[in-house]
């Protein structure tokens, strides 16, 4: 069992920025990789970015140049830095891990992010 404990959502205007954390704690040894993934009203849940254990890193084309992914595995925390943040980045994000066999994947109960025009 892994748990995610997610924080750093909230309100901001277009242009701000925001840090999401993830921590990680439980059975770690099979997770491979950790990642942020947002579901906006009415949409389904699309991958925001995503870091694998050696550091390599995939970006939504939407927000590259903009968000940045990082991880702290000494405290199994992923980070999600938020800047230039726009309306359409609104969204409930999740934080992901997935692990190298079954169950594939563990999710965080959201936080929300809230971008005023």
């Amino acid at each position: 069992q892994v748990q995610l404990v997610e924080s750093g959502g909230g309100l901001v205007q277009a242009g701000g920025s925001l840090r999401l954390s993830c921590a990680a704690s439980g059975s770690l040894f099979r997770i491979n990789a950790m990642g942020w993934y947002r579901q906006a009203p009415g949409k389904e849940r699309e991958l925001v970015a995503a870091i694998t254990n050696g550091g390599s890193t995939n970006y939504a084309d939407s927000v590259k140049g903009r968000f940045t992914i990082s991880r702290d595995n000494a405290k199994s925390t992923v980070y999600l830095q938020m800047n230039d943040l726009k309306p359409e980045d609104t969204g409930v994000y999740y934080c992901n891990v997935h692990q190298i066999s079954y169950p594939y994947d563990y999710w965080g109960q959201g936080t929300q992010v809230t971008v005023s025009s």
